[in-house]
């Protein structure tokens, strides 16, 4: 019944309601043929006080903004619910408890509407983000085969993307992640959660080049951040010790000289990718991405090295749902469905076919 719907609807507009909920944000969007109509997303203020994400608080939040959210989504698109083609949600990775707030409403959904179901992997979501369409203003998606820095809170990959569902991971961090790093470092110097933007900021302040920290020596195009994390832990550590207040007197340089050394680290692996493999069609995506010193390195290197390169607008690089109704287009196209067996998954890693 779902599969001969779907096909009833190929000849006309492909509308498809997105759901993202993998860790404390909850957003539903509505997308019509790669335009994007509406994404609304409801943040979770409760984790500030605790320093990160609580998941037991994460996954109840969902279920109090998961319905609300989507009446949004659909009424600021302008269409009914009886004009969707299809539900695309996050199937993971992420918090568990979260993605199944997700997973059990979209199915509701499906089996109600009598539409199909798609399951997203929110990596892949991150990629194709770069494909969304807005009703004005000029579209500018990369060309094939592209390579895509993805830098988040949980994921730092760099990935060959051959076209929309053909993604290959040829680096990925071998510990933690350099969003992880971010707000982790900023945690310790007593900055408010999520740290990586209060670092952005006080950074554009400081001497970047003013203090010096541990850089990982991996082999190939891998990531490592734990060791840097630990040199900074100590070098904060011994500091203290002869002046109490070496962190409040150094704030911005010490923003400055982390950022610096995350981006060096990110960068060096990307340009060993790009030399590698010949390819100058560069994006980035991902929560990190929105890092300005990030987007002001990748520019500068960009004219020294001759790339082309994309960067998404700010809304689409942190967890929204525009980017699972993207996939679930492409998705929807190739009838790559779900049935109502599937399971979210908490971690997970992208294969060739982006799995």
């Amino acid at each position: 019944m779902k599969n001969s719907k779907a096909n009833d609807k190929k000849s006309a507009s492909i509308i498809i309601l997105g759901i993202e909920s993998s860790c404390d944000d909850t957003s539903a969007a509505i997308i019509r043929d790669k335009v994007i109509l509406s994404n609304v997303v409801a943040g979770q203020k409760v984790h500030e006080e605790y320093g990160g994400v609580v998941p037991e608080l994460a996954s109840r939040a969902h279920q109090q903004n998961i319905i609300p959210v989507v009446d949004r989504a659909i009424a600021r698109a302008g269409i009914t619910k009886d004009e969707i083609s299809a539900v695309a949600f996050t199937r993971g990775p992420g918090l568990l408890g979260s993605l199944l707030v997700g997973t059990s409403f979209a199915k509701g959904f499906s089996l109600a509407a009598g539409i199909p179901l798609i399951d997203v992997n929110h990596l892949q979501g991150h990629v194709l983000a770069l494909f969304i369409k807005e009703k004005e203003g000029e579209y500018n998606p990369p060309a094939f085969p592209f390579l895509c820095l993805l830098v988040s809170g949980g994921n730092s990959q760099i990935i060959l993307v051959r076209d929309y569902l053909d993604m290959e991971v040829i680096g990925q961090t071998i510990d933690d992640a350099a969003g992880e790093a971010f707000d982790k470092c900023a945690k310790v110097m007593g900055l408010p959660y999520p740290g990586g933007p209060h670092v952005d900021r006080l950074a554009q302040l400081g001497n970047p080049l003013r203090f010096e920290f541990s850089k990982p020596r991996i082999a190939g195009l891998d990531y490592s951040f734990s060791g840097l994390k630990t040199s900074f832990l100590y070098f904060l550590r011994d500091n203290l010790k002869e002046n109490e207040n070496f962190i409040e007197e150094n704030l911005n340089d010490l923003c400055a000289s982390l950022q610096h050394t995350i981006i060096d680290i990110l960068l060096n692996k990307l340009k060993k990718a790009a030399k590698e493999t010949g390819i100058k069609e560069i994006t980035v995506a991902g929560g990190v991405s929105a890092n300005s010193g990030l987007r002001l390195a990748l520019q500068e290197n960009a004219k020294k090295y001759h790339w082309n390169l994309l960067i998404p607008k700010f809304e689409y690089t942190m967890d929204n749902a525009a980017m699972i109704a993207i996939t679930g287009y492409y998705k929807y196209l190739k009838n790559e469905f779900a049935g109502q067996d599937v399971v979210p998954f908490a971690r997970t890693q992208m294969d060739v076919q982006g799995l």
